[in-house]
């Protein structure tokens, strides 16, 4: 039996674990937290992947989750745009969804091992050698990465994307307000864009993408909504009068949106680790599960047999991920270029004001297909 280490615990790491593990692959999956967590995530999950989430039972079945029909985005003058969804989607909380999927995946037959970081990983002998920060040793047949949007180990592999500046910052705060539960929001604010949306339990998932130099700029989180965000009359009337349900929010420093190898030394990356798309386009944690089923499939057909070919298993995820994926993440780099700044942001607006059809197609072509 085929022996298979996963790095990260987010969604692309669990489900691979859970899908892995039923068809008979010894799977040990290492966390560095642990669970249940929060995480910077919008928590929006498009219907894309409804239908293979209930298929593989993936879901939670004790919650009413909100559902999410109608889209609306605005400028910073004001002028905002309101159209229905094709999909839509519901929100739900990583804190929820991932501790559900770690239980899944224990009940399944993985190995987690939480409050655990891998710091280190050696191919050689046509199998990996991995090195804990407590300088403990364990080997594999196949390493998956799914550790996020950055992680020592990328520095480690000294991958493509580091030589480049991140200039990104994400912030999440979880509260609650009088706003519509059928609505995904993003608000744009000079150097990002702020969305909102209904997660369980009467709260809101209100999570922003902003630059490390307004942060630094301004001096702390709290500064930077006030001076920054808050010039958005509607983030302004969110602000102050929500009550925000923790002391802190959750944040995240120092990312950007650059692509990213595939597979480096042979390690399989998945989730935001193979490619992170922007926020503005609201599937991301689609994204994750989506990758995560191509790769298990691709590894369940090119890895299941004794005579098994490495070099068979890389080309034919990489095939699948290309035609997944490839466009998906050029256009949210090219549609984010349209906003987060105050000129660019109010004339993007008013051309999707004008031109419906143009914001459907923008909308279409950053979602995927039910699968």
């Amino acid at each position: 039996m085929k022996k298979i280490a996963i790095i990260g615990g987010g969604l692309a790491g669990l489900v691979s674990a859970i899908r892995l593990s039923r068809i008979g692959f010894e799977v040990v999956l290492f966390e560095k937290k642990q669970y249940p967590f929060h995480k910077v995530c919008g928590e929006y999950l498009s219907n894309e992947v409804l239908d293979f989430m209930q298929r593989e039972r993936l879901l939670p079945d004790n919650h009413d989750f909100p559902q999410i029909n109608k889209f609306q985005i605005s400028a910073l003058n004001g002028q905002f745009l309101t159209m229905p969804l094709d999909l839509g989607g519901f929100g739900i909380s990583r804190f929820v969804l991932d501790n559900f999927l770690a239980q899944q995946a224990t009940i399944e037959g993985t190995q987690i091992l939480e409050n655990i970081s891998i710091n280190n990983i050696e191919f050689g002998d046509n199998r990996f050698k991995l090195e804990t920060a407590n300088n403990e040793i364990y080997y594999a047949d196949l390493v998956i990465g799914a550790y996020g949007k950055n992680g020592v180990l990328d520095k480690k592999l000294e991958r493509d994307y580091l030589k480049y500046e991140a200039p990104f910052i994400g912030v999440k705060h979880h509260i609650k307000t009088g706003f519509p539960r059928d609505v995904v929001a993003l608000h744009n604010f000079e150097g990002g864009y702020c969305g909102i949306v209904a997660i369980e339990n009467d709260q809101f998932n209100l999570c922003y993408l902003g630059r490390r130099k307004d942060l630094k700029k301004a001096g702390s989180v709290e500064a930077m909504e006030e001076q920054v965000l808050k010039a958005n009359p509607f983030l302004k009337s969110i602000f102050d009068n929500a009550e925000f349900v923790y002391e802190k929010p959750v944040v995240i420093n120092a990312f950007s949106f650059r692509p990213k190898k595939l597979i480096e030394n042979h390690i399989l990356m998945s989730g935001d680790t193979a490619g992170l798309i922007t926020p503005l386009c609201g599937n991301g944690m689609a994204m994750a599960i989506h990758s995560a089923k191509i790769l298990s499939d691709s590894i369940a057909e090119h890895a299941s047999s004794e005579q098994w070919d490495r070099g068979k298993l890389e080309s034919a995820y990489k095939e699948k991920w290309n035609a997944t994926f490839k466009r998906r993440l050029l256009v949210g780099r090219k549609t984010q270029s349209f906003f987060g700044s105050k000129w660019s942001s109010n004339a993007a607006l008013s051309i999707m004001k004008s031109s419906p059809w143009l914001a459907k197609k923008i909308m279409k072509n950053t979602h995927g297909k039910p699968f």
